[in-house]
């Protein structure tokens, strides 16, 4: 489960759309409160505001955002719960507060508005209020045993290695099995794998690397891998081209059946990687030796 919070001052604004009945919303839960709709809970809060008058951002509006499968699972009484209990952990329990459920696009999700104003007319200090939030959701779904944002991290984590993986064994295959030798066929050999080859251009309107989406994933060419840059890429379609020597190598190529400009850096780094294959090779096959 995530956790967001921030003070607010468009209460009313924010209490309307938290009662949205179009994204199917329902109280689940509600303390020190009497209003049946938005407009008498937001004159309840002013009431309570109007002690505090140098307090613009008078609200505290909170999102509380379960996994998707956790929140299919999740009752309105549960829901309820969650809501108890992080109220508990963010130590506002003697404040008006009222919280609705969204069910819209799969997606279950509380919003929940705290006055962060109380009945003795503090301002209920919002410091670090975006990772408190995050720390108390937290502990909120470990004890409900719900997913925790931590966990859901580390499986994005570990779909990333994976992903990142599968595209460089693809990028491999297609550079030792077919050794495309333009830039346009290198495209062509990868989408044919269903790995798209994204040109990156700069505001200079040059060709400065490549971005890989793959299965909904985007990647920069050097994040894959660092055998993977642009610069590398380019070389290596450089070397199946035949152009061997840095000299070779020119400033443009064609893209897409256009020419188009590189950037200094990429031309310096295609220039960097066949010289380093050159030395390479000369070691390999004991030239200078």
């Amino acid at each position: 489960m995530i956790g967001k919070g921030r003070s607010i001052a468009h209460t009313g604004a924010s209490i309307g759309y938290g009662w949205n009945q179009e994204k199917d919303a329902e109280v689940v839960y509600s303390q020190h409160l009497a209003g049946n709709d938005a407009k008498q809970i937001t004159e309840e809060f002013k009431i309570i505001q109007e002690q505090n008058a140098r307090c613009q951002k008078n609200t505290l509006s909170f999102v509380l955002s379960p996994t998707r499968e956790d929140g299919r699972n999740l009752t309105k009484e549960k829901l309820k719960e969650l809501t108890q209990k992080f109220i508990k952990e963010m130590q506002l329990k003697e404040r008006q507060a009222i919280a609705f459920v969204h069910r819209d696009k799969a997606h279950t999700h509380v919003h929940l508005y705290v006055n962060r104003i109380g009945f003795d007319g503090k301002a209920y200090n919002d410091s670090f209020i975006g990772k408190r939030s995050q720390l108390a959701a937290e502990n909120v779904a470990k004890e409900m045993g719900l997913t925790t944002a931590r966990e859901v991290q580390l499986e994005k984590e570990l779909d990333s290695i994976h992903i990142r993986l599968e595209i460089k064994n693809i990028h491999q295959r297609v550079m030792e099995n077919q050794r495309p030798k333009t830039l346009d066929g290198y495209m062509k050999a990868m989408k044919a794998r269903n790995v798209e080859v994204i040109p990156s251009i700069n505001r200079a309107n040059r060709l400065q690397g490549f971005r890989f989406g793959y299965q909904g994933h985007n990647f920069k060419a050097s994040e894959v891998h660092r055998s993977i840059s642009g610069g590398k890429i380019m070389g290596q379609l450089s070397q199946n081209w035949g152009m061997a020597k840095p000299k070779e190598v020119g400033k443009s190529v064609r893209l897409l059946e256009k020419t188009v400009e590189m950037s200094t850096n990429l031309a310096t780094s295609i220039a960097k990687n066949l010289i380093k294959k050159t030395i390479k090779k000369s070691i390999d096959t004991g030239i200078g030796y």
